[in-house]
């Protein structure tokens, strides 16, 4: 795919916010192995593990890690925010755990914001060729 120099650092700042979303997860895990039951943990681990295999993908140049991104940012949204346990830790003060949702979220939202924007102009700039 031929992409000019401003798609090719939209790229870059994307596979930027999905390697972060790996890091996010590297501190969210051990905060939630305390506090959360067993079953939770796995699947919250299982969800990181999706983002690493994303973000293998994008470091290798895979348009598919934009899409597949893009679903892993709508489902953790969908499942973190409606958690009233989250904002409870926002409301307590600055603490690890309210940073890093707070962070988390910001990431997907991000995330939610500029992968369709590049998905929409590589598939325009391949209609133009």
């Amino acid at each position: 795919m031929c992409e000019g120099p401003f798609l090719v650092g939209f790229r870059r700042t994307i596979d930027l916010f999905i390697y972060l979303s790996v890091a996010v997860g590297i501190v969210l895990l051990p905060q939630l192995f305390v506090l959360v039951p067993t079953w939770l943990f796995f699947s919250v681990l299982v969800g990181w593990l999706a983002y690493v295999a994303v973000a293998v993908l994008a470091a290798a140049g895979r348009r598919i890690a934009y899409p597949l991104a893009f679903v892993l940012s709508i489902l953790t949204l969908a499942v973190s925010l409606p958690q009233p346990e989250h904002y409870s830790y926002v409301a307590a003060g600055l603490s690890l755990a309210s940073s890093t949702f707070i962070v988390g979220s910001v990431l997907q939202v991000v995330l939610l914001v500029l992968i369709p924007i590049y998905l929409y102009n590589t598939r325009t700039r391949v209609k133009q060729t």
